[in-house]
């Protein structure tokens, strides 16, 4: 049954690759209906995976095998909370070691452009301490790093 709500992504063809590898990598992941195009179509042909339903963290997603058109953007992003270094950087590691791209702060694109946000806890928080100077410190330690180190993070909290 599809949810009331689902985010619709869009792929170039690829739909049920990234669905796969979303549901090997992330916890409370899995692949739904596969749906074949019933006709010809601007980017494929009749019996082409047209959409694959799926889930990401339990969130329902849609993908779209819609062609090469709209790309994606950091403008929309998964943030995944970790609950430790050895989960953020299992995490961390599977995106981009499978083609993806690292960024700062936590950010990095799997190979399908698509943008997560792989974010400890701890640095969360750690940038919203009621101690203002301390959040300050553990926010400028994070503006520094690529993939979130929480040790730095939280010797950067303490001063």
């Amino acid at each position: 049954m599809i949810s009331k709500n689902t985010i619709c992504l869009w792929y170039d063809g690829t739909a049920l690759d990234a669905a796969k590898f979303y549901a090997e990598t992330f916890p409370d992941s899995a692949v739904g209906a596969v749906h074949r195009a019933p006709g010809d179509f601007p980017s494929g042909k009749e019996g082409d995976v047209l959409t694959v339903e799926f889930t990401v963290m339990g969130i329902p997603c849609l993908g779209l095998n819609g062609g090469p058109a709209f790309k994606h953007s950091e403008a929309f992003s998964f943030q995944v909370a970790t609950d430790d270094q050895a989960e953020t950087d299992r995490l961390w590691n599977a995106i981009i070691g499978n083609g993806g791209q690292a960024s700062a702060c936590g950010w990095c694109k799997d190979k399908w452009g698509l943008s997560w946000q792989i974010t400890p806890r701890a640095l969360t928080a750690a940038i919203t301490d009621p101690d203002p100077a301390a959040a300050k410190r553990a926010f400028e330690a994070m503006m520094e790093m690529t993939k979130i180190d929480i040790a730095a993070v939280e010797a950067a909290r303490r001063g």
